[in-house]
C-alpha cells in the first residue's frame, strides 16, 4: 500500500499508541485525519506532525463520518487505524456488589461498538477508491485489540470482552472486504508504554514492567507505529490477528 498521497484516519490519536501511528503516517507520507475526544492531544499532534484534529467519538455515526468525509478530502482514503479505547478494571462481585452494568456497555460501545463503526464507514469510502496496482488493492484497516482477549485478567471481563469482541470481527470482515481490495488486520498489544499505564500507582506500575520476557521491558507507542507500517506495506497480512507481546502472558 502506497501512503504517499492517500488519506488516513487514525483514531485515539490525542495520545499513545493513537498518536505515534498519526506521526508515523504523517512522515510516510500520508494525509492523516486524527479522531479522538482529548481535544487537548489533537492540538499538540498537529502541532508535531500536521494531521488535521477531528474531535469526535468513535461510537457515534455522525462524528466519524464527519472525519472520513475530511479525509475523502485530502485523497484517496487507504488507511484506517483504530486505537480509540478505554480500560476500566472492575470485578464481577467486588466488595461493593455486582459488576456495574453500565460500565460494562460503556466499555464495549467504546472498544467493540466504536471500532466496528469506524471499519464498516471507512470500508464503505474504500470501496468508493479506485484500486491501486498490483493487487487491485483499495485499502487496509488496522484494529487494536489486547492480549486482555485471551489472557484475561481478574477485574477485566468488560475489557477483555471487548478486546476478543475485535478479534472477532477480523476474520469475517476480511473475508467480506476481500472482494473489494479490502484488508482487515489486528494487532493485539501487550503491555505498552502508554497513558493508560502512566496513570496506575507505581508498585503497580513497576510489577508490570517485569512482566515481559524478552525485550524485557514495556513496548513503545513508536514500535505500534512501526508494525502498522508494516502491515500497510505487506498485502498477504489479512484476516489474522498480531500478537506484539514480547511472548509475554499475563498472569491471572
Amino acid at each position: 500500500m502506497e501512503l504517499t498521497g492517500a488519506a488516513a484516519l487514525v483514531t485515539g490519536a490525542g495520545s499513545g499508541l493513537g498518536a505515534a501511528t498519526a506521526e508515523a503516517l504523517a512522515a510516510a507520507g500520508a494525509r492523516v485525519v486524527a479522531l479522538d475526544l482529548n481535544a487537548e492531544g489533537l492540538a499538540a499532534l498537529a502541532a508535531r506532525c500536521g494531521a488535521v484534529p477531528v474531535v469526535g467519538d468513535v461510537a457515534e455515526q455522525a462524528d466519524v463520518a464527519g472525519a472520513i468525509a475530511t479525509a475523502a478530502g485530502l485523497g484517496p482514503l487507504r488507511i484506517a487505524v483504530n486505537c480509540a479505547g478505554i480500560a476500566p478494571a472492575a470485578r464481577v462481585v467486588g466488595r461493593s456488589g455486582a459488576h456495574d452494568l453500565a460500565l460494562f456497555e460503556k466499555t464495549l460501545r467504546v472498544n467493540l461498538t466504536g471500532t466496528f463503526n469506524v471499519l464498516r464507514l471507512a470500508a464503505q469510502r474504500m470501496q468508493a477508491e479506485p484500486p491501486t496496482a498490483p493487487d487491485g488493492e483499495r485499502g487496509v484497516i488496522v484494529n487494536t485489540a489486547s492480549i486482555a482477549a485471551e489472557d484475561g485478567q481478574v477485574g477485566q471481563c468488560a475489557y477483555a470482552a471487548s478486546k476478543a469482541g475485535v478479534m472477532g470481527l477480523t476474520l469475517p470482515a476480511a473475508r467480506e472486504l476481500a472482494k473489494s481490495g479490502i484488508r482487515v488486520v489486528t494487532i493485539a498489544p501487550g503491555l505498552f508504554e502508554t497513558p493508560m499505564l502512566a496513570g496506575l500507582p507505581e508498585p503497580a506500575q513497576a510489577a508490570i514492567r517485569a512482566l515481559p520476557p524478552f525485550p524485557a521491558r514495556l513496548g513503545r507507542p513508536e514500535e505500534f507505529a512501526a508494525l502498522v507500517l508494516a502491515i500497510a506495506a505487506n498485502p498477504l497480512l489479512n484476516g489474522t490477528t498480531l500478537r506484539f507481546d514480547s511472548a509475554l502472558r499475563l498472569p491471572p
